[in-house]
């Protein structure tokens, strides 16, 4: 076999030191760079989708935040009326409690018609932008448009889920 000859072990050398350091060069000016290069720039979009999706999560914090902020009014609105409407009962005569005791529900009635309603208007809100921005985040997490009916599906599921 000629690799064990020792006469042949000089050029072997020689060309395997050549061999190395152009490898090497190839490598560290050319190959490296690149791969560095696509792995910065992946970095990045990775980062910048995180930091979307934050934004995106922070945007729907605040508007469940609001939906409890106006399902509290609501509540503090209707307990004002039932009260104002319970003093007044209360000071009417005898002759008038039973007609008053109707009024009182049909106001009740009326009050709790109108927060659901405001609920019902709220949830529908905070569900559309949920909706908005799971479809959003999604498309831009994974690049591709999503299904509407794919994100409502979803986003019910996860409502009964947490129901």
């Amino acid at each position: 076999m000629p690799q064990f000859d020792p006469s042949v072990w000089a050029p072997q050398l020689i060309w395997l030191v050549i061999t190395f350091v152009a490898l090497y060069f190839l490598m560290s000016r050319v190959a490296l760079p690149r791969i560095t290069d696509i792995l910065e720039e992946r970095e990045y979009k990775i980062n910048d989708a995180i930091r979307k999706a934050t934004g995106l999560k922070r945007d729907a914090e605040d508007a469940a935040a609001s939906y409890q902020k106006l399902m509290a009014d609501a509540r503090a609105k209707a307990q004002a009326e039932v009260r104002a409407v319970r003093e007044r009962a209360d000071g009417e005569a005898a002759d008038r409690h039973a007609e008053l005791n109707a009024k009182l529900s049909e106001e009740v009635s009326r009050a709790e018609a109108g927060i659901a309603d405001a609920r019902n208007a709220a949830f529908d809100s905070v569900r559309e932008m949920a909706t908005e921005a799971a479809a959003t985040a999604t498309e831009r997490l994974i690049g591709e448009k999503v299904d509407a009916k794919s994100v409502d599906a979803a986003i019910e599921a996860a409502i009964k889920g947490a129901s």
